[in-house]
This record gives C-alpha cells, sequence and structure tokens, in this order.
C-alpha cells in the first residue's frame, strides 16, 4: 500500500458514490484502471445498466487495461449471476494487479474472488480505505447476511432531548428544531435509503410527506412505510394524497373494512400483522422488507417506536442531529422503553451543519462477520 494505492482508491470510492440510490439491491461499487500511473478506465455500478463497476471500466480502458493495475472497492466477483465473473474479464483483459478494499461479505465471493485472481498469478490484495468502503455496503452487507435490512435511526433534537419544540398556539404549523443544512442532509440520507420507516404517531403529529426530495437520481422510488396498529391513518394526510405505488401500511386491523378499501383505492399497500405482545412486531417488519429487496431503513419516528428498535437491538446506525435550542419540556423525549440497553458504538463521529451539530454512531459491522 502506498500513496498512489490512497489517491485511486479515493476516486473509486468517489465512483462507487455515484451509485447510491441506483446500484441497490446490488452492492455499491467503483472501479478504476490506472496504467504507468495515469487513469485509463473507470466505471461504477448501476443495477439497471447489469455491467458491475469492473466491466464498466474494462471496457472504457480496453487495451490499456493489459499490465494494469485495477483498483475496485468490494471484492471482484468469482461467480455468475446476472454477469459472468468478473476475475476472469480481469484476467481476460490482462491487468496484472488488483487492489480491492475490502471483501465481499456474500458468502458465495467472500475471499473466492482474490483467490481466483492469485490463482492466475495476478498481484492481489485488499485492506486500502477498508473502512470507507465497508460504511458504502454495510446494507448490502445486513441484507446478505441476515435476510433483513440494515438500519438507520436518524432523530432531530433540542439539547435537552426533546422531538419537539413547545407550540405557541393551538394549530400553528409546527417550527422546525433543526437548520435547513441538516434537512439537506437528511434528504441525502432518505436518498441513499431503500425504504423510510415511521409510527402512526408521527404521521397523526406532523403529517409529513417522507418523501426523497434530494433531487438525487434513484431507480426505484423510497418506500415509506408506516406502522399502524389499529389503521388510523387518514385518507386525507399528505402521505396518503402522494401515495404512488410507494406508500406499505403495516397493520393488526382487518383489510376488509370501509376504511381499508380507502386506503387501497387511494394507491396504499395494506399489510396485516399478528401482534406481538400488543404491538406490531419490528422485527417481523425488518424482515418483510428483506424478502421485498430493500437493503437499507431509514427509521424517522417518535419516543415508542425508537424505543423498541433500541431495546430489541435492531439499529445498525444512530445519527443524531442536535439544534442549538432548549424545548424546556419533556413531552417527546427522544426514546421511550422499558429496558435501558447500553450501546457500544464502533465508531462515533461528528459533523457540524450549519448551526446544528450530528453525532453519527456505528453499532454493527456485518462485515466483521
Amino acid at each position: 500500500m502506498n500513496d498512489h494505492d490512497i489517491r485511486f482508491m479515493q476516486r473509486a470510492l468517489e465512483l462507487a458514490r455515484k451509485g447510491i440510490g441506483l446500484a441497490s439491491p446490488n452492492p455499491t461499487v467503483g472501479c478504476v484502471i490506472v496504467n504507468t500511473g495515469h487513469i485509463v478506465g473507470e466505471g461504477f455500478h448501476q443495477f439497471g445498466w447489469r455491467d458491475h463497476a469492473e466491466i464498466v471500466a474494462l471496457k472504457t480502458a480496453g487495451e490499456k487495461a493489459r499490465g494494469a493495475t485495477a483498483y475496485v472497492t468490494l471484492e471482484p466477483c468469482n461467480h455468475t449471476g446476472r454477469t459472468g465473473p468478473c476475475t476472469q474479464a480481469l484476467i481476460k483483459a490482462g491487468v496484472a494487479r488488483v487492489v480491492a478494499a475490502t471483501r465481499d461479505p456474500n458468502p458465495k465471493v467472500s475471499g473466492g474472488g482474490l483467490e481466483a485472481l492469485r490463482s492466475a498469478h495476478l498481484d492481489s490484495e485488499t485492506g486500502v480505505c477498508e473502512s470507507e468502503a465497508q460504511q458504502l455496503n454495510q446494507g448490502f452487507a445486513c441484507w446478505i447476511l441476515t435476510g433483513r435490512p440494515a438500519v438507520t435511526l436518524k432523530s432531530a433534537l433540542t439539547l435537552d432531548g426533546q422531538l419537539a419544540l413547545p407550540s405557541s398556539s393551538k394549530g400553528k404549523k409546527l417550527e422546525w428544531i433543526t437548520s435547513q443544512e441538516s434537512r439537506a442532509e437528511v434528504h441525502r440520507m432518505r436518498h441513499a435509503s431503500d425504504a423510510l420507516l415511521t409510527g402512526i404517531g408521527t404521521i397523526l403529529a406532523d403529517d409529513p410527506f417522507l418523501t426523497d426530495r434530494s433531487g438525487l437520481p434513484r431507480r426505484r422510488q423510497l418506500l415509506r412505510v408506516i406502522l399502524d396498529t389499529h389503521l388510523r391513518l387518514p385518507s386525507s394526510s399528505r402521505i396518503v394524497k402522494s401515495a404512488n405505488d410507494d406508500l406499505l401500511v403495516i397493520t393488526a386491523a382487518p383489510l376488509n373494512s370501509s376504511k381499508s378499501r380507502r386506503l387501497q383505492n387511494a394507491g396504499v399497500e395494506l399489510l396485516r400483522m399478528p401482534r406481538s405482545e400488543g404491538q406490531l412486531d419490528l422485527k417481523f417488519t425488518l424482515d418483510e422488507l428483506g424478502r421485498r429487496e430493500i437493503l437499507t431503513v431509514l427509521l424517522e419516528a417518535g419516543p415508542r417506536l425508537n424505543g423498541a428498535a433500541l431495546a430489541g437491538s435492531l439499529v445498525d446506525r444512530l445519527v443524531l442531529f442536535y439544534a442549538p435550542k432548549i424545548a424546556g419540556h419533556s413531552k417527546v423525549p427522544f426514546s421511550l422503553t422499558k429496558s435501558r440497553p447500553a450501546l457500544q458504538p464502533l465508531t462515533i463521529s461528528f459533523q457540524q451543519f450549519g448551526p446544528d451539530f450530528a453525532t453519527d454512531l456505528l453499532l454493527h459491522n456485518y462485515f466483521d462477520r
């Protein structure tokens, strides 16, 4: 590993990030082909284009790939799926060296891709910018190993830990807690997610759209999922009025009522789920989303759902945006749960957004499993 390896892998990571919102349910991958110190080919994966990042880069490099080094953010695959093995394409192109940022968590691939390259006498190694590459694909790693999506719990808080500011007058529009810069970052987080999950309490309190308004391209719509035990979702709510085959409501209520039919006629998909201890089963919900090839879920909810997710150890990443404001009450705390699980984050980072700051805690790393 040297400065050149890091520089070219950083470029491969830049390319991989262009695939956010476009690669799922495949991993997000970028590739750079370098010959005599110059980039001769590069590419990133988009699910709709089929070709993996290595193939896109090899096609742009052409004959210049012979004797070159390929920098790829994820171990090249060595099996046939929608496309042929990338390892064989690299070998056939005459690439001399392959640097992978991290191994592939997929049991069908893990270690096998690098082994195939070494068997063909290619110099192959891994570990360059590893943590950055793993961060890009925690959702894929979680899904491929557990069958459920990775969950990021996001909340906007006052400095005294409240999810809402007091309203000065009845019927007044709710005041944003965080700044425009923080809200823009939240939309980027929504763009990087396959689904957004919330509870009916949030819908009734805020009447939100819960859409991705980042303006960035995505292959499939953000799936908006609401847990609504008694089916209290108003047909007049903004989230229902904006439904376009992207709204799933999970409920314990009968699906043959007039209320159910009104919602279904408005384009809402209803899924009936049995209750566990009087509540909808959050793990069942995540398993169902996994069956739908949802790799990443952004949880934007209230105290009860936040508490249930944390108590069930179902949160993989926790992102809290703090605004320099004091609510002065304890009516809407961040989390309500009977148990108080002690969090043991693997990494903690901080970032400022306008006047706000965000703390980002990684709770599970599925590449280590």
